[in-house]
């Protein structure tokens, strides 16, 4: 049996979620032996002007260039897969569009801003169709390899769709919020294990919203402890800028 053709690209990103890819340890073996890699800049140097099976794509379309070249990657591939927050958030990208894109040019660029033309950020699936969606910032290694065999498969990947507080319980973390801490957990889709609060950190909202949040229990909480919803809504929008209102927000 043919092992898919597969290739890695990226938009406009840190390649984090690339390299969390290249420092998989004993998984990446796993990893490529399921798939024939035809091209991943950051672990290989050929390249592959072909048609493609699977096509990973990290980054958010920050600009028509890199729309145009989303385009054509998804006029090539199968399969795409939306990776990491950028591509299925717009992550920290997203920060932008709530700014002017004209003062942007001027206060990042000066006067060689016409050399760099921007748009508004917008994730994967708001410009192509996109058929898998891996979140985070990182990925987590696990879920990508549960992702590619869905994709071997044939079957679709179920985002899990309730609150980080579910794996941080499991995970006997102390709430934060008991700590004096504003996290976002409540209300942040699981499926990183807690990652963040097990390594004693907070919740950014990096996996995006889960499709219904308990609204009325997280301002319940923001109410005791005295804490604005205006502050929490200000830190879900780090990661989060890009997302639509409604039930697009469960992908």
């Amino acid at each position: 049996m043919r092992r898919p053709r597969t290739a890695f690209f990226d938009l406009s990103c840190c390649e984090g979620c690339q390299l969390q890819v290249v420092n998989a340890g004993e998984l990446l073996l796993e990893i490529v032996n399921l798939i024939d890699l035809v091209e991943f800049r950051e672990a290989m140097s050929e390249r592959h002007d072909g048609p493609l099976d699977v096509a990973f794509v990290e980054g958010s379309v920050t600009d028509e260039h890199a729309a145009a070249r989303l385009r054509e990657i998804r006029g090539r591939a199968k399969v795409l897969v939306a990776l990491g927050s950028c591509a299925s958030t717009g992550g920290v990208n997203g920060m932008k569009n709530a700014f002017d894109l004209a003062e942007i040019g001027r206060v990042v660029y000066g006067d060689g801003r016409r050399f760099f033309p921007t748009a508004t950020t917008r994730a994967l699936h708001q410009v192509v169709p996109v058929d898998y969606t891996i979140h985070g910032c990182p990925i987590a290694i696990p879920e990508l390899l549960t992702v590619l065999k869905c994709i071997l498969a044939g079957i679709p990947y179920t985002v899990p769709d309730q609150a980080v507080c579910t794996e941080c319980k499991r995970n006997e973390n102390v709430c934060l919020y008991d700590r004096g801490v504003t996290c976002l957990g409540p209300v942040t889709r699981a499926g990183c294990n807690s990652w963040c609060v097990n390594n004693g950190n907070i919740c950014y909202g990096c996996r995006g919203l889960v499709s219904n949040p308990n609204e009325k229990g997280m301002l319940q909480v923001l109410t005791s402890r005295g804490i604005s919803l205006e502050h929490v809504v200000r830190r879900m929008e780090m990661y989060n800028r890009c997302r639509e209102e409604g039930p697009e927000r469960a992908r």
